[in-house]
């Protein structure tokens, strides 16, 4: 028996990694590393991560080789990260620091355990420039010597797909990427 690559993939939350899962499930051994600080309040932080971690343990009762860990929640380091970059518009400055910030984790983490390639879940949603994550990733690759992977997700109707799994794994899918800004400025549009 061929023992599979483990790719440790940093997950955004529960919904987004569904098809990210399902499409790298033939090729690898997945860590799923939850890390995001930037999610607000914690109250929403703590729903995702058990909807991550619902998803989980479903996919390894079906005898997938899949698993989960959770880095610690530092939003102290997000809104540190983040100074300046407030009033930044969905997609700006602001998210591809936070997008450094979460990838770097896992790759930091995969380089301190011995596993050799990361990658992220955020490029599955359409709301995610793929270009921006990958130059991020790719960054990341060379500050780190961890393989960054990069895939695309969202290609191949992924975005569809993480739809049609959330609704037969009854997962909660949030209304906003999960930082404050994002959800201050979604509020505003909405009154």
């Amino acid at each position: 028996m061929i023992m599979k690559e483990t790719l440790i993939l940093h997950s955004c939350c529960g919904p987004c990694s569904t098809a990210v899962i399902e499409r790298l499930l033939e090729d690898y051994r997945i860590l799923v590393l939850y890390y995001n600080p930037n999610i607000h309040p914690e109250e929403e932080y703590l729903h995702r991560k058990e909807e991550q971690k619902r998803l989980i343990e479903v996919l390894k009762s079906k005898g997938n080789d899949v698993d989960f860990i959770e880095a610690d929640y530092d939003p102290d380091n997000y809104f540190k990260l983040a100074e300046g970059l407030e009033t930044e518009p969905e997609g700006g400055k602001r998210c591809l620091v936070c997008f450094k910030m979460r990838m770097l984790k896992a790759a930091l983490f995969a380089k301190e355990h011995g596993y050799k390639i990361f990658d992220t879940t955020l490029s599955v949603s359409p709301h995610k420039n793929y270009d921006n994550i990958k130059l991020v990733g790719e960054e990341i690759e060379q500050e780190t010597g961890i393989k960054y992977l990069g895939g695309n997700y969202k290609k191949q109707d992924g975005y569809k797909r993480s739809i049609e799994l959330s609704k037969e794994y009854n997962l909660y899918r949030q209304n906003y990427c999960g930082c404050i800004f994002a959800k201050e400025a979604q509020d505003k549009l909405a009154k």
